[in-house]
């Protein structure tokens, strides 16, 4: 008993000096897959001049990219309670690094297809690595700050995707690829030399392991997953196809729309590091009252942002959308680490994020879709946005406090 003791002091010890390295590293890692999910939305335009490709075949591009990022969610977080998280984070990022070299040396619409398929693949492990990393280098009172703040890098990529992405993109969105494969290779150098191995205690210290199946058929993670699936029609629908909507609503070109982007980005960063605060002081213990409300508010500025024939006004309505749904993303993804045994976190979270990623397979492709069926408005797939988001935070109130 002495030495576990012992160990767990050790183990605090080491990661009270290593603590900004490792949020540093997880940090960077982030910022370039969300980098990566805002960039293509932007690079699909000149990629649909120059191959020809409607709205339904872009879609499918992006869609494409979920499937894999779906797909992996599981046996991500699966991993990265077996094998350690380390291991996981570095895998994801190498993998994410060569497809998206490989993006930007290929033609054709399969060949897109199935590059940001196996892209998605990488990114499926990272989420839930990234949790599983938290749970093992910091104290329960600290994970959902922490969390949060990780979370926030989503603004940093989004706006490293929409200023230094979409000048590369304007030159050539093939340099535009090649350059964010070498963000990918150093990203993995950083988790490599500040990430910690995962201490591995001995067998008669170590706690009894909940079933992977007791796990998936848990009610809470159950009810985070349809509820992340909601939601990510709302936030990965904004990622697909804002650019599209201001570049073809207002007339816009590539680089002034990833100027505009950007400028929401910055105030998406600051209200996803604001929400740990609020979730972690004013709104503790009323976190699902806190979602619904952060749903129902995004679903009102995604109807304002659609009809509005004003880029101010637009504009206005899409920075206060992007900070309140963040928000709500926010209170999801940390609830686990409230809510959950932390021995299972990797794998709840890469189920609650398989939700999400679905989310995001399916609302490029849906939204695609009903642009086409709508002769290009944009005014009904935003309107499904909005009820989806309404959805997610009725969703949450179903949840059981512990479980």
């Amino acid at each position: 008993m002495e030495r576990k003791v012992q160990e767990t002091v050790e183990l605090s010890t080491v990661s009270k000096k290593s603590s900004m390295g490792i949020v540093f590293a997880l940090m960077a890692g982030y910022s370039m897959v969300y980098m990566d999910k805002s960039m293509v939305s932007t690079a699909i335009i000149p990629i649909a001049q120059q191959f020809n490709l409607d709205s339904g075949q872009t879609g499918l591009i992006m869609s494409f990219f979920f499937l894999g990022y779906s797909l992996m969610q599981i046996p991500g977080g699966w991993l990265a309670d077996k094998i350690g998280a380390k291991k996981v984070l570095m895998l994801s990022l190498a993998i994410i690094s060569f497809f998206s070299f490989a993006f930007g040396a290929v033609s054709g619409l399969m060949l897109f297809m199935m590059i940001r398929f196996f892209a998605g693949v990488g990114h499926g492990g990272y989420p839930p690595s990234v949790s599983k990393a938290i749970t093992n280098n910091f104290p329960q009172e600290r994970r959902t700050f922490i969390q949060s703040m990780i979370l926030s890098t989503s603004g940093i990529g989004g706006i490293l995707a929409f200023t230094l992405g979409a000048n590369l993109i304007s030159q050539s969105w093939r340099l535009g690829y090649l350059v964010l494969g070498s963000l990918f290779a150093a990203a993995l150098v950083l988790v490599a030399i500040f990430v910690p191995k995962d201490i591995q205690l001995p067998k008669n210290q170590q706690a009894a392991r909940i079933p992977f199946k007791e796990v998936i058929a848990n009610r809470n993670v159950l009810t985070l997953f349809v509820a992340m699936l909601l939601l990510n029609f709302l936030l990965y629908g904004n990622i697909s196809w804002l650019p599209t909507v201001l570049a073809q609503k207002f007339n816009l070109e590539i680089t002034q729309v990833g100027y505009l982007l950007a400028v929401n980005a910055i105030f998406q960063t600051i209200a996803t590091m604001f929400a740990g605060v609020l979730l972690s002081k004013l709104f503790l213990g009323k976190e699902k009252l806190f979602i619904l409300g952060a749903t129902v508010i995004s679903a009102v500025f995604v109807v304002v942002f659609v009809l509005s024939s004003n880029l101010v006004i637009a504009m206005g309505a899409l920075i206060l959308l992007s900070m309140i749904s963040v928000s709500a993303f926010t209170a999801i993804f940390t609830l686990p680490h409230k809510i959950m045994d932390g021995s299972i976190i990797g794998s709840a979270i890469g189920i609650i994020n398989t939700g999400g990623t679905l989310g995001g397979f399916l609302a490029p492709m849906i939204l695609g879709q009903l642009i086409n069926l709508g002769g290009g408005s944009f005014t009904i797939p935003f309107g499904f946005m909005a009820l989806a988001s309404i959805l997610s935070g009725l969703t949450v109130l179903t949840l059981k406090d512990r479980g």
